[in-house]
């Protein structure tokens, strides 16, 4: 067991008196899709919204900043893992209540799922995230898309817990723009989300969901673990377009390998490292520069030690 400081220590006692769930020193590999990554010190998993506000509290209090992890898309962690503390939020912090064409989702609900179902209900708006392997908060907060929609379309409101408590905001103060909103910079926990849908048939929502599902099926990569497109596509143009065209598919970094289906997927082959998928990206990010004279900037999050 990874010994900690006497500070993080009495966190730790605070933090299970509140909530059912901590753990010390858990592997965060099992909570990524990346299937990489060293230990957190401590790991908190609230199982209601409850639990979420009252570790947020503890935490806010002695004025630790968690990393939080949804459903651990877009991220890679170290290989010596996480120092503090990791919030997951997910089983218990899912709940989702549809009136109309409004939808209030907890942060912790599956994107795929709530988009079958909101299809299903004749709701249109949200087919792009049946195949975006996150939840809602970190959809939000990242401002995910595919097909040429995102997020920032849907979200009417914002449920955040800060250091002062509940705060909701409106969609204009989430300052979205590609793959980015405020929530990235703020120390705020996603706790729910509003969103607006807008009514069509069910079947016409279906099958363009659907239609989505199976290009997404054809044109990226659905095997080895992986955690999204790496690099965010430069203005005008495509990062696997770029990558593809200076010779970057099947390029390899010990266990991690650029995907020869789609070039911005780097695929752990099941041995790779946080060390070696890094690597790997520089090595890619370098030939484009040099090659294309295209800076690509990183999509997928750093977190932790390296």
């Amino acid at each position: 067991m990874t010994p900690v400081g006497a500070a993080l220590e009495a966190v730790e006692a605070r933090l299970r008196a509140v909530v059912g769930d901590v753990r010390r020193d858990e592997p965060l590999a099992r909570h990524v899709q990346f299937r990489i990554g060293g230990p957190a010190d401590l790991f908190v998993v609230p199982r209601t919204l409850a639990e979420l506000e009252a570790a947020c509290g503890v935490l806010a209090a002695a004025g630790v900043r968690p990393v939080v992890l949804g459903q651990g898309s877009n991220v890679l962690v170290g290989d010596r893992g996480i120092r503090g503390v990791v919030v997951k939020v997910g089983k218990g912090c899912d709940r989702v209540a549809i009136d109309g064409t409004a939808v209030i989702a907890e942060a912790g609900a599956g994107l795929p799922a709530l988009a079958l179902q909101t299809a299903r209900r004749g709701l249109a708006g949200l087919e792009f995230g049946a195949g975006i392997p996150g939840s809602v908060g970190g959809a939000v907060v990242m401002n995910a898309g595919a097909h040429g929609h995102a997020m920032d379309e849907v979200t009417e409101w914002v449920e955040v817990l800060t250091p002062s408590g509940l705060r909701r905001l409106t969609r204009e103060a989430l300052g979205f723009a590609y793959r980015t909103s405020l929530l990235q910079e703020e120390p705020w926990v996603v706790a729910r989300a509003g969103l607006r849908l807008r009514v069509e048939p069910a079947a016409q929502v279906q099958a363009r969901l659907e239609a989505w599902l199976a290009q997404r099926g054809v044109t990226q990569p659905l095997g080895p673990p992986s955690s999204g497109c790496v690099f965010r596509n430069p203005p005008g143009d495509h990062a696997g377009r770029l990558i593809d065209a200076v010779g970057g598919k099947g390029l390899a970094v010990g266990g991690a390998r650029v995907s020869e289906l789609h070039a911005n997927y780097i695929l752990n082959t099941g041995t790779a490292t946080a060390a070696e998928v890094l690597a790997l990206a520089d090595l890619v990010r370098a030939r484009v520069r040099e090659r294309a004279g295209i800076a690509l900037e990183m999509e997928v999050k750093l977190l932790g030690e390296f």
